[in-house]
């Protein structure tokens, strides 16, 4: 999509999206990783209520929106699904994904959100996440290419 179609609100709207995305991590305490791993070793169930009201809030507006409105309204776009495939790349990224969470204690969005409330060292983690999609980016890049020869 072309940036001439989205509404001039639609980075603002992404910048506090994420802003209270993150604040919610923050005062839920699911920013920090020892309550992640709790969770993990099923010692605290809390991340789930925090997941599961989230996904309650997300449904709603998505239901309501998409029968009220015909087309998303920052960027004009028709709602559409969007099914992707379950197939090897999905277990697998998930799986890594999976581990990932688990040693480190901490997914992608609450690792910012864990940097915002003074947990340096997760910066540890941070560099771990560039680098794993970097990796990733490049392995793809050499498949490609060795596909198109």
């Amino acid at each position: 999509m072309s940036n001439e179609t989205r509404s001039p609100w639609f980075l603002p709207v992404i910048y506090v999206g994420g802003l209270i995305f993150g604040l919610g991590l923050a005062v839920s305490g699911m920013a920090r990783p020892e309550v992640v791993l709790d969770f993990l070793q099923f010692d605290d169930f809390g991340l789930v209520f925090v997941m599961g009201g989230a996904a309650v809030v997300t449904g709603i507006t998505f239901a309501v929106a998409t029968r009220y409105l015909d087309r998303a309204p920052l960027t004009a776009s028709e709602y559409t699904r969007r099914v992707k495939e379950f197939d090897r790349n999905v277990v697998v990224g998930g799986v890594i994904f999976g581990v990932g969470w688990g040693l480190s204690g901490i997914c992608p969005g609450a690792a910012y959100a864990s940097f915002g409330v003074g947990n340096y060292p997760i910066l540890w983690a941070i560099g771990g996440m560039f680098l794993g999609a970097y990796a990733q980016g490049y392995v793809r890049s050499l498949m490609g290419s060795e596909e198109g020869t």
